[in-house]
């Protein structure tokens, strides 16, 4: 077991997190990002399959045929659109993308590149969270306009980088959160 090399991994990981949700303004979020990690039934797994270069869910999942931390942690997780999954009130639609809360859809962006800068440590680019999102197939399991607005700033970070991004975010994104959240107090 990598006990400390998953310690000083997540701890980072939440770190660089928690900086990107502050840069933006979303201060609750920063803090309380992936907590759930430090949790016995997600840490002691990531212990046990860490390697440094992916995340141990995967190592668990080729090794038991699912991943038990991955499960524990979606679930109580927002930021990760797999939280957002429902039945349709649709008779015989089955299961089906939730909207995501923008604020969520903005830490999952943050969530994405931290990620991407710790797997890829010196090799990291902007362009790596949108390639990692493409060679996935996420976007077929998030609803639409969680989709697009995830895209959207993947595709800016790309191409303009992570600065104009988090300016973008800060001044295009969070003035629609503060209304969304205005209406659901309403």
């Amino acid at each position: 077991m990598k006990i400390w090399e998953h310690f000083k991994t997540i701890t980072e990981h939440k770190i660089m997190v928690m900086k990107g949700c502050f840069s933006v303004g979303l201060y609750r979020q920063g803090l309380l990002h992936d907590l759930s990690k430090y949790m016995p039934s997600e840490f002691i797994v990531g212990a046990r399959y860490y390697q440094g270069t992916q995340s141990p869910n995967n190592a668990e999942r080729i090794d038991r045929g699912y991943s038990s931390a991955w499960l524990h942690h979606k679930g109580r997780n927002k930021h990760h659109y797999e939280y957002w999954m429902d039945y349709s009130s649709r008779r015989g639609a089955g299961i089906i993308p939730a909207k995501m809360p923008l604020r969520y859809v903005v830490e999952m962006f943050m969530d994405r590149v931290a990620a991407s800068k710790i797997y890829n440590r010196g090799s990291y680019t902007d362009d790596l969270p949108l390639k990692y999102y493409r060679s996935g197939n996420a976007a077929k399991y998030m609803h639409n306009d969680t989709r697009r607005l995830l895209e959207r700033l993947l595709v800016m970070l790309s191409q303009k980088g992570e600065r104009y991004t988090v300016r973008y975010i800060r001044k295009k994104i969070i003035p629609q959160i503060r209304v969304e959240e205005r209406h659901k107090q309403q």
